[in-house]
């Protein structure tokens, strides 16, 4: 998680230092406007382009986690059976 917030971060602070730097700069406001307007889309993309990864790889661990809980389950399960087992034979 703490990867996630550095990453949205690093992007948030890119955007803005884009967005002052175009706003400095010695273009017409209508190319300025332009820039802009194209940063952002820039950005939209980027950051869609991140939470789809980020769902991808949350997705992959949450499978992942299903899988060992599964595994975990049956063994659980298997050594209940086993001491069962053990108990008839004892009785």
């Amino acid at each position: 998680m703490k990867t996630d917030k550095v990453v949205l971060g690093i992007l948030g602070a890119a955007a803005v230092g884009a967005a002052l730097g175009i706003l400095f700069a010695p273009d017409k406001g209508s190319v300025t406007r332009k820039k802009i307007s194209s940063k952002g889309k820039d950005l939209k993309d980027s950051l869609k382009t991140n939470l789809n990864n980020l769902s991808e790889k949350a997705n992959e661990v949450y499978s992942s986690l299903k899988g060992e809980v599964k595994e975990a389950k049956d063994d659980f399960d298997h050594e209940i059976a086993n001491l069962k087992n053990i108990n008839k034979s004892i009785m």
